[in-house]
Order: C-alpha cells, then sequence, then structure tokens
C-alpha cells in the first residue's frame, strides 16, 4: 500500500518551494492567494519556524507530495495551517498522515490548543478534520477572506 510508504520529515529549507507550491495551487484552484498566504509561503521560515511554529512534508519515494504548517499564535496555542497535497498524490492518505502527524506534533510540544480555519466547499477536507478530532467552533478572529469555518482540535488531558 502506497500510504505505508509514505514519511513525514521535519522542515528543510530545500523543501520550501514544495510548501509554497502545494499550497499556491489549491488556493488558486478555489478561491485565490491572499496577501497573508502570500506573506506565509514565500517566507516560511519568517512567518512560521522562527516564531516556534514548525512545517512537516510528506515523501513517497524520495518526492515531497505534501506539506502542513503549526504556526504559533501564543503560548500554547497554534493554527494548524497551510496543508496541502500535490494533486498527483490525492488518494494516498498524504493528507491524512499529514493531518495525523502535525496532531502528534502539538501533543509533543505541549499545545494547549490546535485549531484550523477552512471553507465548506472543500467537502472532502472538512471531513478528513472530522475524522480526526477536530469539530466545529463558533469562528473567532479570522485573517482569511475565504474561511467560513473555524474548528479545533480538543487535546485529552
Amino acid at each position: 500500500m502506497e500510504s505505508e510508504k509514505i514519511q513525514i520529515l521535519a522542515y528543510r529549507p530545500e523543501f520550501a518551494p514544495y510548501f509554497e507550491r502545494f499550497n499556491k495551487a489549491w488556493l488558486e484552484r478555489w478561491f485565490h492567494v491572499e496577501a497573508v498566504d502570500a506573506y506565509v509561503l514565500e517566507n516560511p521560515e519568517e512567518a512560521i519556524l522562527n516564531k516556534g511554529g514548525h512545517i512537516l512534508f510528506a515523501e513517497l519515494d524520495t518526492r515531497i507530495i505534501g506539506t502542513v504548517a503549526l504556526k504559533k499564535e501564543e503560548e500554547g496555542v497554534y493554527e494548524m495551517t497551510k496543508m496541502a497535497v500535490d494533486e498527483k498524490y490525492r488518494g494516498l492518505s498524504a493528507g491524512k498522515l499529514l493531518c495525523r502527524a502535525a496532531i502528534e506534533k502539538a501533543r509533543e510540544i505541549q499545545a494547549k490548543r490546535l485549531y484550523l480555519y477552512s471553507n465548506t466547499i472543500l467537502a472532502n477536507a472538512i471531513e478528513l478534520y472530522r475524522q480526526m478530532g477536530f469539530r466545529e467552533i463558533p469562528a473567532e478572529k479570522n485573517i482569511y477572506a475565504r474561511s467560513d469555518i473555524m474548528m479545533e482540535y480538543f487535546f485529552e488531558d
């Protein structure tokens, strides 16, 4: 099974172009790249890593096929963001593996809260988040014009 061959890797500078390319592809397909997206995708070290966040990548047979980020908002609070899988590799469970890895990483760094913003037209993504344990919550401050749903992962004590 292909999903068993997928490895989850931590950020490396040479992976930055994949982070940008995969995310811009889905954003341009469904919405448009907002200013906040462009900044984060073009400057992942400054926007995410240097502020205490993390970026993970899915690799299959030496090819990077997907990515997800944990953006630190404040101590113990992270936004799961910029999850994208290369269109050629969808259907291999890379999104599920990335989501699971992001949750595990959040738990490892002792996050108290993990949330995400999405849009209900992305039905497959919303269903995946629900399967992984995210639940819809009332929307808070929202930096994305495209977002119409907010979800949170509740950690077990």
